[in-house]
């Protein structure tokens, strides 16, 4: 086989991937106003599900006109109004506890603890553990693996 062959098997045999799109990005929010509702449906006239603090962090997963359909990290779907939100990132804590470190590791010392469901403002992300900033003030460092969020 000449090598003007050899390649034009490779693209016909590519070709069924070229009409897959690629995976897109999930778009994250956030929780912008002190509380905010979370509905069953894409307007006010919706129930009020669950009450959502400022910085929750949310998964966009459709969206309505000017409302998003968003997803926690616990996986309760719910309808929020897109105004009431924002690109500030945060975490929130999936894990009964959690540390709050001096540095980036399990070796550093422990200057505070955050609990389950308790928002975090994200300061700095590496990609095993995250600067955060608790509601306190208080600046640390926190295992990736106990958060969700960006």
């Amino acid at each position: 086989m000449s090598r003007r062959t050899n390649l034009a098997s490779l693209l016909l045999a590519l070709l069924p991937f070229a009409s897959v799109p690629a995976v897109q990005a999930q778009e994250m929010v956030s929780v912008d106003r002190p509380v905010v509702n979370m509905r069953s449906g894409a307007g006010t006239e919706h129930e009020a599900i669950w009450k959502l603090n400022r910085g929750y962090p949310l998964i966009v997963t459709d969206s309505k006109g000017d409302w998003l359909k968003v997803r926690d990290f616990e996986n309760d779907e719910g309808w929020v109004a897109k105004r009431l939100t924002g690109k500030t990132p945060h975490f929130v804590v999936k894990s009964t506890t959690a540390n709050i470190r001096s540095g980036p590791g399990t070796k550093y010392r422990v200057v505070g603890k955050a609990v389950y469901g308790e928002v975090l403002r994200t300061v700095e992300r590496g990609s095993k553990w995250a600067k955060v900033r608790n509601g306190d003030g208080l600046v640390g460092w926190v295992s990736r693996t106990l958060l969700w969020g960006w």
